[in-house]
């Protein structure tokens, strides 16, 4: 367990490895996670996923589309306890373990709810964040629809994501999107998080 999570983490650091021993177990075993994955959950997953917290002032309403094992989700409501954070998770059993572990922590500021992003109600989000979900022009024409005017989608994205926003550029702006930003998180970490802001017009 990396010392840096006591850091990223501060006083609610027993969730984080509470959550992280979840993952290694149950959400393993359900097939959420690849067996070569548990090894890494830390580095690669929770603190990758905790340090999106950095692009996001206090008190927001936070969508996660396609929240799949509770990523980048559940690390962003267990380090930004200000944020209230919704699961959006098509798929039944994946949901119900995200049910499981918002019982399991306590995580009063966590919904989770079973369906698909194009399903929800319009703007009513002041962000949308997601992790490995869809490209990127599939991504906005999910995302940017459920954030309020101005509000924001925040994915984190690979090194390639300059290339993607060139070649999505005209889905992203059909789907609303206006000014895209691309920048890092997470600068205490051996490897910062990449991410893409896109506000919505």
């Amino acid at each position: 367990m990396p010392e840096i999570a006591k850091v990223v983490f501060g006083d609610r650091f027993n969730l984080a490895v509470a959550y992280h021993d979840s993952l290694a177990t149950t959400a393993a075993e359900r097939g959420f996670i690849g067996p070569k994955e548990v090894e890494r959950l830390w580095e690669r997953h929770i603190l990758n996923c905790a340090v999106v917290g950095e692009a996001f002032t206090p008190d927001l309403k936070v969508a996660d589309i396609g929240s799949g094992a509770g990523l980048p989700g559940i690390p962003l409501a267990i380090a930004r306890p200000d944020l209230q954070i919704t699961l959006i998770e098509p798929l039944l059993k994946r949901s119900v373990y995200l049910g499981e572990v918002k019982e399991a922590l306590n995580l009063d500021n966590v919904t989770v709810v079973r369906g698909r992003a194009e399903e929800q109600k319009k703007g009513q989000f002041d962000a949308v964040t997601s992790r490995a979900v869809a490209p990127l022009g599939k991504l906005a024409g999910w995302s940017l629809p459920l954030v309020k005017h101005g509000g924001q989608m925040v994915a984190l994205k690979g090194a390639s994501v300059s290339e993607e926003l060139e070649r999505d550029r005209k889905e992203v702006t059909k789907a609303g999107g206006g000014d895209a930003e691309i920048f890092t998180v997470g600068a205490v970490l051996a490897e910062p998080t990449t991410l893409i802001r896109i506000v919505r017009r």
